[in-house]
């Protein structure tokens, strides 16, 4: 039976990116339990992939600084948007943000397509599990065991179960001893409290808020839906809540106060948002629609909330809602420089299987394709490393 040098597990971002980087001299299978490569990269962003951002730091990541500034620091979002300029991958930025394919998604996936030709596709194999024998991984699949030196976990997270996604990248790691958080969906809209069952009614409104998580503050849209809250910013404010409140101030570019001053109008026409939103929140605060003449201190007191209304969440979506999962392969358990698991030789993960989740914004597929190349520049090194030692014993 014929022993790979390298195996990959998992054909979407990471998998391909890592691939991509590796020589083409060394034998490399890419392990999926798709029939296509890039599954998740294909629908994401609509079809056109939000990439990366255009203010990538550590401050975006729900993870240990360490791992994600050693990552960054290799293969940064400026690397990122070279690799795909040199490629001849067109981004379009939006709301002096995000980085999207201009046309398709379909056009970085052709660069990663063409740049792993020389890799060998293994698709539609399900994946069971992994063990090491005689320094040798023999991983269990459903065309039989398959061999390989060194072994490339890159099986992403649980979310979107439809295209194949399943948490048998922490099997394996939990069966090298290696410490694992278990997956929970993250960039997921939020269900609500009985109290605050009066923003259910809002569905289908929209307004930029500022979210408060703790000490993060996410600055963004947010969507009223039938199931609860949800939007760029809720989604990226699921990444940090755990439980307890959060809070959300609906007039971050205004102050409730100036607004007022003055004026002779109802208080819902004062305020900038849409008369069913303003009257919506000030029933959730309990103030009369008044003129803003005849606002009393007590008022006064109440209306301060609407830039910081406190509420505790009654959970999430779930899975089937979820853009990315958080959890993965503790940090503390990989060489934050190569990847690699610090007490299994020639064992790597990359991607999302690691723990470390992004906010909404391209952050994620950064990570995808920056952990892939520092893991990619170790392997490479390694084997460059054995092949002059090799040598130098032959002479």
């Amino acid at each position: 039976m014929k022993i790979y040098d390298v195996l990959i597990l998992g054909a979407g971002a990471s998998g391909l990116m890592f691939a991509s980087q590796i020589d083409e001299a060394l034998h490399v299978g890419i392990v999926d339990v798709n029939d296509k490569v890039a599954a998740k990269l294909k629908i994401s962003g609509g079809g056109k992939c939000n990439i990366t951002n255009l203010e990538v730091s550590t401050n975006n990541y729900d993870s240990k600084d360490e791992i994600v500034s050693n990552v960054l620091s290799v293969f940064s979002k400026e690397d990122l948007l070279d690799f795909l300029n040199k490629n001849g991958v067109k981004l379009e930025l939006r709301k002096n943000r995000y980085y999207f394919c201009k046309d398709s998604s379909d056009e970085i996936i052709d660069v990663l397509k063409k740049l792993t030709r020389h890799v060998e596709m293994l698709l539609n194999t399900e994946i069971f599990e992994a063990a090491k024998v005689d320094d040798i991984f023999h991983i269990k699949t459903s065309r039989g065991i398959l061999k390989s030196e060194k072994l490339i976990v890159a099986t992403g997270g649980k979310s979107y179960t439809i295209l194949g996604a399943s948490e048998v990248g922490l099997k394996i790691a939990k069966s090298f001893g290696l410490k694992v958080k278990e997956f929970s969906p993250a960039l997921v809209g939020m269900t609500l409290q009985k109290e605050q069952f009066w923003m259910k009614e809002l569905s289908g409104l929209s307004c930029h808020v500022h979210i408060k998580v703790g000490d993060k503050i996410l600055n963004e849209e947010m969507l009223f839906a039938h199931k609860g809250i949800s939007g760029p910013a809720v989604l990226s404010a699921s990444l940090y809540w755990q439980k307890g409140n959060m809070s959300i101030n609906f007039l971050p570019q205004n102050n409730i106060f100036d607004l007022i001053k003055g004026s002779k109008k109802q208080l819902s026409s004062v305020i900038p948002l849409p008369k069913r939103l303003s009257k919506a929140i000030l029933e959730a605060l309990g103030i009369d629609d008044i003129e803003c003449k005849k606002i009393t201190p007590q008022v006064l007191a109440q209306l301060q909330k609407i830039h910081n209304y406190k509420f505790a969440p009654a959970g999430n979506f779930g899975f089937t809602k979820a853009e990315v999962s958080r959890g993965g392969v503790l940090a503390e358990e990989l060489n934050p420089s190569t990847l690699e698991a610090h007490h299994v030789k020639n064992l790597y993960f990359i991607g999302e299987v690691v723990d470390v989740t992004g906010e909404l914004g391209g952050y994620n597929f950064q990570w995808a394709f920056s952990s892939a190349v520092v893991c990619a520049v170790s392997v490479e090194r390694n084997y460059s490393w054995a092949c002059k030692s090799s040598k130098n014993n032959i002479n």
